[in-house]
């Protein structure tokens, strides 16, 4: 049997369960980080384990929510810009993350600030920082 009938018979099962693999992953990614930040969402803190970087981004959520703790504000930070593996758990990102207005005002890197929640877009008026609990705002 040559190439051309056995790409005529098989073809189309491997690219139709190929498509289908690759939907579940993305499902399953989404899954991964829904209820990633939801448990960080319901318990401020840092919620082991926790999705890769390259789960999040194939799942879609290209942003994520930080929260320094010097002067109360949320950012967001994208991730697809992040110059790390992409097997690196989120939640390893935490140590990194610098709020560049107390860094300013301190005159050194200013590191205290928490992860808050994967986000599908930045924060905006329309789409506002995540509540940590009911009595934040």
């Amino acid at each position: 049997m040559g190439t051309k009938s056995r790409d005529r018979l098989y073809g189309s099962d491997v690219r139709m369960a190929a498509e289908r693999a690759a939907r579940a992953r993305k499902e399953a990614d989404r899954l991964a980080c829904d209820a990633w930040t939801k448990r960080m969402l319901a318990f401020q803190g840092p919620a082991q384990p926790s999705p890769t970087l390259g789960d999040a981004l194939n799942a879609g959520y290209y942003y994520l929510e930080v929260r320094c703790l010097g002067c109360d504000t949320n950012q967001t930070v994208a991730l697809d810009i992040i110059r790390r593996p992409k097997m690196t758990p989120i939640h390893e990102l935490e140590r990194y993350m610098r709020c560049k207005d107390c860094s300013l005002l301190r005159g050194y890197p200013y590191k205290r600030s928490v992860l808050v929640a994967l986000r599908e877009t930045k924060i905006s008026a329309a789409h506002p920082a995540s509540i940590w609990w009911p009595g934040e705002r």
